[in-house]
C-alpha cells in the first residue's frame, strides 16, 4: 500500500517553488521517522487546487494507493471535525468513501508549526531575529492566523535574509523544525504524523 499526499503549497506553474515545497515536507517527514518509507508528496499550489487534485485522485488512483489531503485550516477548528470545518469554511463537501483519515489540517496555518520550535527559527534567520516578537502562547493552534504572520514579520524585519516570505522562506524552515516539538504543540500535526506512520510501510 502506498500513500500520496496532496499538500497546499508550491506555486502554480512555478517549478522551483514546487520543488522547494516537496523538499520541505519530505525533510520534515523524514525527521519525523518516515525515512525509507516516505509518502509521495504532490505540491498542488493553492488550497482549492489541492482539494481538486485530491478529489481526482480518489477516482483515478490505483487500488493500492491512499490519497491524503493536507491544507491550512485558515482559522480555529472545532467539533465535529476537519471535514465539517472545510464544508463550513470553504463549501467543500466530503468526498464519498473518505473518512477523517484522508484529511489533515495545519491549524491555523503551517506557520503555527514554526512557533512550536522558535529555536530553529532563530538559527535560520540569525542576527537580527527578534524572538520576543513571536506569540508566546504554547497552544499554537489557537494563535490566530493574522497573529502568526504579524509575529513572523516583526521578528524577521531586521534580518539579513529579509522579512518572512511564505514562498522564499517557509519550506526551508519546515525542513529544519523539530517534528517532536510540533507534535507536542499541535494535536492536528500529531494526527497527521501518526496517520503517516501507520500507513507508510517500507518498500
Amino acid at each position: 500500500m502506498s500513500v500520496k499526499v496532496y499538500v497546499e503549497g508550491g506555486g502554480d506553474h512555478n517549478k522551483a517553488l514546487d520543488t522547494a515545497c516537496r523538499r520541505g515536507f519530505r525533510e520534515f517527514f523524514e525527521s519525523a521517522g518516515l525515512l525509507g518509507r516516505l509518502p509521495r508528496i504532490v505540491a498542488s499550489g493553492g488550497r482549492g487546487q489541492a482539494f481538486k487534485d485530491f478529489s481526482g485522485a480518489l477516482t483515478n488512483a490505483p487500488e493500492d494507493q491512499i490519497p491524503l489531503l493536507v491544507v491550512d485550516a485558515e482559522g480555529p477548528v472545532g467539533q465535529p471535525g476537519p471535514w465539517a470545518h472545510l464544508r463550513l469554511r470553504d463549501g467543500w463537501e466530503q468526498p464519498r468513501g473518505t473518512t477523517d483519515q484522508h484529511i489533515h489540517l495545519m491549524v491555523q496555518a503551517m506557520e503555527a508549526w514554526f512557533h512550536a520550535d522558535k529555536g530553529s527559527l532563530q538559527e535560520y534567520y540569525g542576527q537580527g531575529f527578534r524572538i520576543g516578537a513571536l506569540r508566546a502562547r504554547q497552544d499554537i493552534e489557537n494563535i490566530p492566523k493574522t497573529d502568526l504572520f504579524e509575529g513572523l514579520a516583526a521578528a524577521t524585519r531586521d534580518c539579513q535574509k529579509g522579512e518572512y516570505s511564505k514562498g522564499q522562506h517557509s519550506f526551508k524552515i519546515l525542513a529544519r523544525i523539530n517534528p517532536v516539538r510540533v507534535r507536542e504543540a499541535s494535536a492536528h500535526a500529531e494526527r497527521l504524523l501518526a496517520t503517516l506512520d501507520r500507513l507508510c510501510t517500507a518498500e
